[in-house]
């Protein structure tokens, strides 16, 4: 249709019918005079609609579908997110229980010797470089941590404080090159010097030259005046090497120490020594050594050459 007067004229008549048929629709509610021809056009035009409808329908499928699996995804992601915390928990639990174990070793060995400790965590550790082997620990001056006091572990001899902050301490571990500790050999009382030797073996010189040792022997700390930094009898480690003595004074043996440097985590700060030096009482009972086992010797004697009556020596009494 071009666009002439007589066009534009029509479409404002259209558009002025349209008008009025929905005012009459609106004013006539349910007994509106176009509702017959409203029921004819759905007849036509319904199912040209339901056909649209379907052919759209997929489409809102598939967007439906994204908005699920995005829902999904979520639901996954939180999932994951609950499995990993979980996952967390029971490590922490699996470490909560590493702890307690340590405590309760701890605790042990501080009633074995009735050492008065305070409990604390390494929370730092030093560099390893250039031979400083040093910890730090959460407790300091506020909780009573003075310079110079022992620390030890459920194992055994941990090292000394070297610093103290009001909460945290420095503690020199027992195997830095510069860490020395006057030591006691269980039952024999030989007496010796522990120095560390980085992750070798404590290296110990012992003051009797001539002194008796063998490898498993063990050791413990013998303890300084007015015990500091060591109080006696804490576990120090086992002999596992012995230079050949040579007639010298002295005499060197290396000890594999009780205390795992590069595993600490609960340890206990000495700050009330024991009445009493413990001696050996704090080491571990020794394992016991399985009893061997009686053996029975049985002769066997062939049936085919048994010995005759009276073969034997035995006098056979007559019928």
């Amino acid at each position: 249709m071009r666009d002439t007067r007589e066009s534009r004229l029509l479409l404002v008549l259209l558009i002025a019918i349209a008008f009025a048929l929905i005012t009459v629709d609106i004013r006539g509610g349910e007994d509106s005079p176009v509702d017959g021809a409203r029921r004819a056009a759905a007849t036509v035009f319904g199912p040209v609609e339901d056909g649209m409808a379907g052919a759209v329908d997929p489409i809102g499928n598939a967007i439906g579908a994204v908005r699920d699996s995005g829902d999904r995804h979520d639901r996954i992601a939180q999932l994951e997110r609950e499995n990993a915390a979980l996952k967390a928990k029971l490590g922490s639990d699996d470490r909560n229980r590493s702890r307690v174990k340590q405590l309760d070793d701890l605790l042990k060995k501080a009633g074995a010797g009735q050492y008065g400790i305070k409990g604390a965590e390494v929370i730092g550790i030093g560099a390893a470089q250039g031979f400083s082997w040093t910890v730090t620990i959460d407790a300091g001056a506020n909780d009573g941590i003075k310079r110079d006091m022992t620390v030890l572990n459920g194992d055994g001899l941990v090292g000394r404080v070297t610093t103290v902050g009001p909460s945290t301490a420095t503690v020199l571990l027992a195997n830095d090159p510069d860490f020395t500790v006057g030591t006691r050999m269980e039952k024999t009382d030989e007496l010796g010097f522990a120095s560390g030797q980085g992750d070798r073996p404590l290296r110990v010189q012992m003051l009797n030259g001539k002194a008796k040792v063998k490898k498993g022997d063990r050791l413990v700390t013998f303890g300084s005046q007015a015990d500091k930094p060591f109080v006696p009898g804490v576990p120090v480690g086992e002999v596992v090497r012995i230079d050949p003595s040579r007639g010298d004074l002295t005499r060197n043996v290396y000890v594999r120490p009780y205390a795992g440097f590069t595993r600490l985590d609960v340890v206990g700060v000495v700050v009330e020594a024991p009445r009493k030096d413990p001696r050996d009482t704090v080491l571990p009972p020794r394992p016991k050594k399985p009893k061997p086992a009686p053996t029975v010797t049985v002769t066997a004697t062939p049936s085919g050459q048994a010995p005759a009556d009276g073969a034997d020596g035995t006098e056979q009494n007559e019928q």
